[in-house]
Order: structure tokens, then sequence, then C-alpha cells
């Protein structure tokens, strides 16, 4: 299967196909959603004169089936600025098909543009095919468990 898909900054008349995608990304990651109120903060948080948070996504068709979001974060350890990428995903039917590598490029890209060394993520122990992907692209993990505390 060939799909035809193109990658650029998220718009504001995306919001709301991208909380869709948050919402199946978190079903795919076994975790809660809810996506009351998330439009206008998620809107606020990309798209203000200094954006706390970057949002790619992948159109194809005039849908999009996929996105990934990034911020600039400072590691204390390395004194130096990198990326963290809190989101990647893309619908089912889009994956294997060399468009999740297109858009990690595209993140190496514009991490270069911010001044960045490299970025760090997170993918659930279960997500297998992640893993490999990931590890086929030449990126290396980190053992550490992720904690919340409630503010």
């Amino acid at each position: 299967m060939k799909i035809q898909a193109r990658i650029r900054f998220a718009d504001p008349k995306d919001i709301d196909a991208i909380i869709q995608l948050c919402q199946a990304h978190a079903h795919f990651e076994k975790a809660e959603y809810n996506p009351e109120g998330k439009a206008k903060l998620l809107a606020q948080g990309i798209f203000s004169e200094q954006p706390k948070l970057y949002c790619l996504v992948v159109e194809s068709d005039g849908v999009l089936i996929g996105y990934a979001t990034y911020m600039k974060q400072y590691a204390t350890w390395d004194a130096e600025q990198y990326v963290y990428m809190d989101c990647l995903y893309l619908k089912e039917f889009a994956r294997g098909l060399g468009i999740g590598e297109k858009l990690m490029r595209r993140i190496q890209s514009e991490s270069q543009k911010l001044g960045c060394s490299h970025i760090q993520w997170q993918t659930p122990d279960f997500n297998v095919r992640a893993i490999k992907f990931y590890n086929r692209i030449g990126a290396h993990a980190k053992p550490k468990e992720r904690f919340f505390l409630t503010c």
C-alpha cells in the first residue's frame, strides 16, 4: 500500500483532528483521555507567539493520519538543550510505510534549527513494534521508569 503523506506544522483548523488523534493514541497506549476543554488549551500551547509545544501533522488526501509533538528542554547532566518528543502517533494503516521515519527525520531537522543536539522520548514497553522501529533508525534506549505526582 502506498500513501501520499505530507508532513507540515499544524494550524488552528487542525485542532479537532489532533484531539481525535490524541484520543486514538491514548486508547492505543491503554490510557484514559478526556477531550473536554483540550481544544482551547492545545491551541494556546501550540499557536501562541512563544509556543510551549510544536506540533507536526501528517496529512493524506486532506485528512490528518498522524501527529508528533515536541518541545525544547534543558538537560542538567549534559548542560545543553534538547528536544523532548512528547507524542508520535500514526493511524494503524499508515504504520510500516516509511512515514514514521520521515516524521522522525523532520523532528531531527527542526531540533537542529532550535539549536538542540538530540531528541529524547518514551514509549510503553509493550509497544514492541515502535521499539524495533526506534532501534532501526539508530535510537538508543535508557532504562528508566516514568512517575507522576499530582499537585
